[in-house]
C-alpha cells in the first residue's frame, strides 16, 4: 500500500473517532453535579481521608473539600478530575475568583472560578482550615 494512502486512512480515522467521541457527548467538560460525585473524585485521589463538607462553585467546574485534619480542592480537567491538598496554599483574588498557588511542582498553580462571594467563602474557609 502506498503511503500516500496509508497516510490518508490514519488521518481519516483519528478524524472519525474525533467527531464521533464529540456528537456522543464525549468530550465536554466534567461537572460535579453533586456533592457525591464530588466526593468521589476525591476519593479516587485519596481515598481514605474523611470528607466532612462540599462546596461546588456555581459552574460546577470545582468543589473545596473540608477533611477531618485539612481542606482540599477538587477540580475538573477536561472530562477528567484531579485533587489536591491544600497544606501551604497562597491564595490571591483575581477578577473571575482565586488564584490559588501550591508548593507542589504537579500543579503549582490553580485557577478557580468563583462569584465574589463564593470567593470570599473560600478564602476564609482554607484560612480557618489550615492545620
Amino acid at each position: 500500500m502506498p503511503l500516500s494512502i496509508l497516510l490518508l486512512l490514519v488521518v481519516g480515522g483519528i478524524a472519525t473517532i474525533a467527531v464521533a467521541l464529540h456528537l456522543l457527548g464525549l468530550t465536554g467538560q466534567r461537572r460535579f453535579l453533586s456533592d457525591e460525585q464530588a466526593i468521589a473524585a476525591w476519593h479516587r485521589e485519596f481515598g481514605v481521608d474523611h470528607v466532612r463538607a462540599v462546596y461546588r462553585n456555581k459552574d460546577l467546574s470545582a468543589a473545596l473539600i473540608t477533611l477531618a485534619d485539612g481542606i482540599g480542592l477538587v477540580w475538573a480537567m477536561g472530562a477528567d478530575t484531579t485533587a489536591r491538598h491544600l497544606t501551604g496554599a497562597t491564595v490571591v483574588n483575581t477578577k473571575t475568583g482565586l488564584k490559588i498557588t501550591l508548593p507542589d511542582y504537579t500543579a503549582p498553580k490553580i485557577a478557580v472560578t468563583l462569584t465574589p462571594a463564593e470567593a470570599a467563602e473560600w478564602a476564609a474557609l482554607m484560612q480557618e482550615n489550615q492545620p
